[in-house]
């Protein structure tokens, strides 16, 4: 093993994520002489994020080194880790086609990265990229570990878990322990304070225990604590976004008896309740943000412009710790020095009432060995139930990934609880056709001409 280990970014354009994520790793000492290898197609992002880390590296006063490059798989050679984070097709004009498209049926969205129609098309855009990458690791890095954080997460676990088995990843998301933080600050706790165990699958897992560490030691429930504070009108707080208050997640607690790790915003569009043709009350009623990801991306291209010139200008840049797990990760497979995270794995019978082959996300522990998941046993059954929605979503548009088969994209669509709430069936088989038709070349070949497929 070497001295310090080999960190690979593909898709280092996306210069505050990874600044965020070699932040985080440079600060900890062991991992402080790492080589980190920028990877991007985008040469004015590849370089932007090659200045960043460089003053990175600077400010902190460490050995770190950088290294860019455009050929992935000379990026991965040698790599112990790999930290995948990038957006097919882009907000322009993929995320654009994902919404406009639908609202012509009057399918109308919030996020549109996970599930629906939206998740459906970019999961089939970014599954093949995603596999050119592992090809890439077992021919120059087959020990590496991958850390992925792109969207769709659970279809894209599932999909590399399908076809390249011996690959070791995980799909990142930050959505537990960043609502936990939430709910400790509608209850007016310290976040230290707060114990939780969740399970479930990426952006529909649930806590299972909520508590609150008690001076003699002990602890305390607070599902309690947060329906009466719903029902009081004290929760949930004002967040970072005044678009999207958490009402959603609150009113779902109180009818399933736990809560949601993933916002509002997004469980909305994961379920068949919230967003209805002709009831503007109920989006009204729960402050349903639609259309919010094209507003967020389009805030996002703005306020990097100005970004990107003061990191270019600034000689140091500050670092603040982020919620992400990836340097813990890589910390504690390099030291062995062990962590818990939450991680997006093959179930594996993880979780009973689950299929063994979806992508659940569970407690992990890490150390030396890697990353292993934890035992949960059986969920509730209403949250099985529910969450069995979207991974009959998921399956499908794995199945039609893996066996190039284009009447499962109509049938993942179909499955959709969104999307079966508010169009009838030929309404659906129609707008398939329409996506895949204006993505045209950002899907594999096999899907893109489009057919109509008839009824039997």
């Amino acid at each position: 093993m070497a001295a310090n280990p080999k960190i690979t970014f593909i898709g280092a354009g996306s210069t505050v994520f990874m600044k965020n994520i070699i932040g985080d790793v440079l600060q900890r000492p062991a991992l402080s002489g790492a080589t980190i290898a920028l990877m991007d197609l985008n040469p004015q992002r590849l370089e932007e994020s090659a200045i960043v880390v460089n003053k990175l590296i600077s400010t902190l006063g460490v050995k770190a080194k950088a290294e860019t490059y455009s050929d992935q798989r000379k990026a991965l050679a040698g790599a112990d880790f790999v930290v995948v984070a990038f957006q097919i097709g882009g907000y322009e004009p993929c995320t654009v086609t994902d919404f406009e498209v639908p609202k012509k049926y009057g399918l109308r969205q919030t996020i549109a990265d996970t599930l629906g129609v939206g998740g459906i098309m970019r999961g089939l855009r970014t599954v093949p990229h995603l596999w050119k990458v592992c090809e890439d690791m077992l021919a120059v890095c087959p020990q590496a570990i991958m850390l992925q954080y792109v969207n769709p997460m659970a279809i894209n676990t599932w999909a590399i878990a399908e076809k390249y088995p011996t690959i070791r990843q995980v799909g990142l998301c930050h959505s537990v322990q960043g609502t936990a933080m939430e709910l400790a600050h509608d209850l007016d706790i310290p976040y230290e304070e707060i114990r939780y165990r969740a399970a479930g699958i990426n952006h529909m897992a649930f806590y299972l225990k909520f508590e609150h560490r008690q001076a003699d030691g002990s602890y305390r429930n607070l599902y309690p604590d947060l329906l009466r504070a719903y029902r009081e009108g004290r929760a949930p707080k004002p967040g970072w976004n005044p678009r999207c208050p958490n009402k959603v997640r609150y009113e779902m607690l109180t009818r399933l008896g736990y809560f949601v790790t993933e916002s509002s915003e997004h469980f909305a569009e994961y379920t068949p309740y919230f967003i209805k043709e002709g009831r503007d009350d109920l989006i009204e009623k729960f402050g349903i943000p639609l259309d919010e990801y094209p507003k967020r991306c389009i805030e996002q291209i703005e306020r990097w412009k100005g970004q990107a010139e003061a990191y270019r200008s600034a000689d140091k840049i500050e670092v603040q710790p982020s919620k992400e797990y990836a340097s813990s990760i890589i910390n504690s497979v390099w030291t062995g020095e062990p962590s818990v995270i939450y991680g997006n794995v093959r179930n594996n019978g993880c979780i009973t009432s689950l299929p063994e082959n979806c992508a659940a996300e569970v407690p992990c522990l890490v150390d030396a060995s890697g990353i292993q998941p934890t035992f949960i046993g059986d969920l509730p059954p209403q949250l099985t139930a529910l969450i069995r929605t979207n991974i009959n979503v998921q399956e499908l548009t794995v199945q039609a990934l893996m066996t190039e088969n284009r009447e499962h994209i109509y049938h993942a669509a179909m499955m959709d609880p969104h999307t079966a709430a508010e169009l009838d069936l030929d309404q659906i088989w129609s707008l398939v056709d329409d996506l895949l038709a204006t993505h045209g070349d950002w899907l594999p070949e096999w899907a893109r001409t489009s057919k109509k497929v008839q009824a039997a």
